[in-house]
This record gives structure tokens, sequence and C-alpha cells, in this order.
């Protein structure tokens, strides 16, 4: 009776052992930072951006400008000249506006193109972790990058690296 006990106590112990969950992290600016085409695409979207912004501020300018012409010659003109005047500097307010939107709005073409660019390398990496979730039977793999609170991270446990190499780097 004693050996039953000490048996189905030795069995209980060691399922629950073999049934327990295993855990990962990865560190997803870490394996970004790694990937030339992350590199790439970042530096693309930078000269776009930089081009973007050169042609928002000549527009912004031109509005200045205008808006500095106009209290120049404000007390000589027409009341109907006046109007014409302001309404011209209202539309290119708004013309720059609406290039900011085009631009940088929310789905503006700056977020398409992050979008075209980034998109299908986080959609590799994604694919290389899930490989790897199901090749090392892990239930959760957590991004130390993205905010997720560990307070303790055992290194061993990183499995940034495996990913990396899963996808050839």
């Amino acid at each position: 009776m004693k050996k039953l006990i000490i048996t189905i106590f030795i069995f209980l112990f060691t399922a629950q052992f073999g049934f327990a969950q295993r855990f990962a992290y990865v560190d997803s600016e870490y394996i970004l930072n790694k990937i030339p085409a992350y590199k790439e695409a970042l530096a693309k979207l930078d000269l776009l951006s930089e081009q973007w912004e050169k042609e928002l501020k000549a527009k912004y300018d031109m509005v200045e400008l205008k808006y500095k012409e106009f209290q120049n010659e404000k007390v000589l003109l027409s009341q109907e000249m006046r109007i014409k005047k302001e309404e011209e500097i209202v539309q290119l307010e708004k013309e720059a506006n609406d290039l900011k939107k085009k631009y940088f709005g929310f789905e503006g073409e700056l977020f398409k193109k992050r979008e075209e660019f980034i998109k299908p390398i986080q959609e590799e990496i994604y694919n290389a972790i899930l490989k790897l979730a199901e090749e090392g039977n892990y239930a959760i793999i957590f991004d130390s990058a993205s905010g997720a609170t560990m307070l303790y991270t055992d290194q061993k446990y990183d499995k940034s690296d495996e990913v990396l190499k899963e996808l050839g780097y």
C-alpha cells in the first residue's frame, strides 16, 4: 500500500512537470536592428519624409510670405481686393494642410510606405517566431521590446538569436 501511494505521488509530481507550459521571450527591436533590409527600409522612409517635409515647408513659407505681403499692402487695397487676397491666402493654407494630411496624416503616404517597406519584414519575423514556438512547444512567447512588463528574465529563455538564425541572419 505504501509503495502504491508513493508511486501515485511520483507519477502525479512528474506528470505535472510534463504538462508544464513553456515560456520564452524575444526582443523585436534587437531582431529588427540585425536585419539589413529593415535598416534600408528605414533609410528610404527617412528620405521620403525629408523630401515631403521640404515640400510642405515651401508651401507654408509661401503662405507666410503672401500673408506678410497682404499685411503690408492692406491699407492700400480696396475692400474687394482685400477679400480676394484673404481668400487666396486661405486657399494656399488649405492646400498646405491638405498636402500635410496627404503625406503625414492617418493612412497617408508615409503610413502606406511604412506598411509597404516594413510589414513584409515583420511578417517574416512573425513566421519565424511561430515556427520556433511550434518546434520548441512554447505556450507563450513575449516580446520584451513592446512594453510587456517582465520584472525578471533569464537570458537562457531569450530566443531572439534563434529567430535571427531562422531568418538566415
